[in-house]
């Protein structure tokens, strides 16, 4: 499981002409999921994210509870080493991301973080602001 992970004045997800995800002053995470991935490294990704430091003055979403938006992104798994077309096989299909995708939010919920979230197999509009600006990819 991979993670892209930003601090963000504010970050929305719109699909349509529909907003389906918005925070103030959190997380955005882009999050890609790959075949060897399972509920396990789901689960340890959400502790991860929810308590990695990146927020101000060393403190994580745990510490503030600062919202967190989690969007899908299968494409953080593509590969553009040989030629100039990207190969997407290291991405875990659909009906497998999908539910890992679920299970690193609901165990963020757990945690008792505000989580919101994109929408799956959708094309997203998803704007940010980022603040800082601190970035950090995760890999589990």
């Amino acid at each position: 499981m991979r993670a892209v992970v930003q601090t963000v004045g504010r970050a929305s997800v719109t699909v349509g002409d529909e907003v389906v995800g918005d925070i103030d002053d959190g997380l955005l995470v882009l999050l890609g999921v790959t075949h060897s991935d399972t509920v396990e490294t789901a689960r340890a990704m959400a502790r991860k994210v929810h308590e990695l430091r990146l927020l101000d003055d060393e403190r994580s979403a745990a510490d503030t509870g600062a919202p967190i938006l989690v969007v899908s992104q299968f494409t953080l798994y593509g590969d553009a080493r040989k030629g100039r077309r990207p190969t997407w096989t290291a991405a875990a299909p659909a009906a497998v991301a999908e539910p890992l995708v679920d299970a690193v939010v609901a165990a963020l919920r757990d945690r008792g973080a505000t989580v919101e979230t994109g929408r799956f197999r959708t094309h997203m509009l998803v704007e940010s602001v980022n603040v800082g600006p601190r970035t950090i990819v995760l890999e589990l």
